[in-house]
């Protein structure tokens, strides 16, 4: 099977980090990298990676400062790209809101035809929040969302949760995490089954089963 091409969603999550961080250094240019992954939520190396991308690209400048800090600020390119990007999220989330119900609900109505009432969402974030609407508008009950990377209580009314046992009285789960939606797949797969794991199409993901190879015995089974 062809290497995995990567996921626009996650395209498009880099692409928000880097706006996000954008707006951030212009409302604040003695902010910290620290306080730039607070602004971003997400992880201090990831937010250096980004800095130092948005750096190399022109995009930010910095100097040091007393204390051993540093000052960031935006280069003529950073404000010019800052409006690109602000511009292309505002168009893209429309679309993908559309999208991305309509998708839902097909894939819910499919579910309610195989009898599932009961179901719980894999990764909370926009795409999760979009199929709770989606998930009530065709009378389904979401129970739980599964999200181990989140500090989040809950999402939309409904809770959040850091344990798969909490996914016990389900009759399916949906997979909404846009970080890495393969890898919630075949874990989830391996745990309840390929018929019980619903995968709205925007995140196209593989549903083929990788090859894996027996060491011990020398060869490969499907």
């Amino acid at each position: 099977m062809p290497p995995q091409a990567r996921s626009p969603l996650k395209h498009d999550h880099e692409a928000d980090s880097t706006r996000l961080m954008l707006n951030a250094i212009e409302a604040d240019d003695r902010v910290t990298q620290r306080g730039l992954a607070a602004e971003l939520g997400i992880a201090l190396g990831l937010t250096n990676i980004y800095l130092k991308r948005c750096i190399s690209k022109g995009l930010v400048k910095v100097r040091k400062a007393p204390a051993r800090r540093y000052v960031y600020y935006l280069t003529a390119k950073g404000f010019s790209e800052k409006a690109r990007l602000t511009a292309r999220f505002m168009t893209r989330s429309l679309s993908f809101f559309r999208h991305a119900r309509e998708d839902c609900s097909d894939l819910f109505l499919a579910g309610k035809a195989k009898g599932y009432q009961r179901v719980a969402f894999v990764g909370a974030g926009d795409l999760c929040e979009i199929a709770i609407l989606a998930a009530l508008d065709n009378g389904l009950e979401v129970t739980v969302i599964f999200d181990e990377a989140t500090n989040r209580r809950g999402l939309a009314g409904t809770p959040v949760v850091r344990s798969l046992t909490e996914l016990a009285e389900v009759d399916a789960v949906v997979i909404t995490d846009i970080r890495d939606p393969q890898a919630h797949y075949d874990r989830m797969v391996a745990r309840f089954g390929p018929e019980r794991v619903l995968v709205p199409s925007v995140l196209r993901l593989s549903r083929r089963k990788p090859t894996v190879v027996a060491r011990d015995l020398g060869v490969k089974t499907p």
